[in-house]
């Protein structure tokens, strides 16, 4: 009895990184449903939700068996210029999982937390990197952005694209 206890208790206690991969894991359900990046080809497509910001993805590279992608709106950012918020996405087809790398144009991981961080350090930013992915992507499904609403061309024409 105390083995099965003992082995229960030791699931209960999810290590950060199987959460990390649990979560790579969802992102890539809802990033497939969402927008089907893997089976686009290179190029720019949009949306527009029911809150009326218009979505923009890019796909910015096909591997054999990666897709790099980039989440934004068309929103510019007042005090840099940039698009903001974004996410860079990489979905690896083999491994049915989705990272975000970063979220912020021009911001990598050694930019937010140093050159040689402790592991421990690397996987709680991917982890909130993530978590952040996973809830924008419901978010984003919740106003209506479908794989089927993304169209090559702008929404508007007037939109800051």
């Amino acid at each position: 009895m105390t083995k099965i206890l003992d082995r229960t208790d030791q699931w209960a206690r999810l290590s950060s990184f199987r959460w990390l991969m649990g979560l790579y894991a969802e992102n890539h359900v809802k990033l497939e449903r969402f927008f089907a990046p893997c089976q686009r080809a290179t190029g720019t497509y949009f949306s527009q939700g029911a809150d009326g910001l218009i979505l923009r993805a890019d796909v910015l590279e096909q591997h054999r068996f990666t897709t790099e992608m980039r989440l934004t709106y068309t929103v510019e950012d007042p005090e840099t210029g940039t698009l903001d918020p974004s996410a860079f996405i990489r979905a690896y087809r083999d491994a049915k999982q989705v990272e975000a790398t970063h979220c912020r144009a021009g911001r990598n991981w050694q930019d937010a937390i140093g050159m040689f961080p402790p592991p421990e350090k690397m996987i709680d930013h991917r982890l909130r990197m993530n978590i952040f992915l996973g809830k924008w992507l419901d978010y984003l499904g919740s106003q209506g952005h479908a794989a089927e609403t993304f169209d090559a061309s702008p929404v508007h024409e007037a939109s800051n694209v």
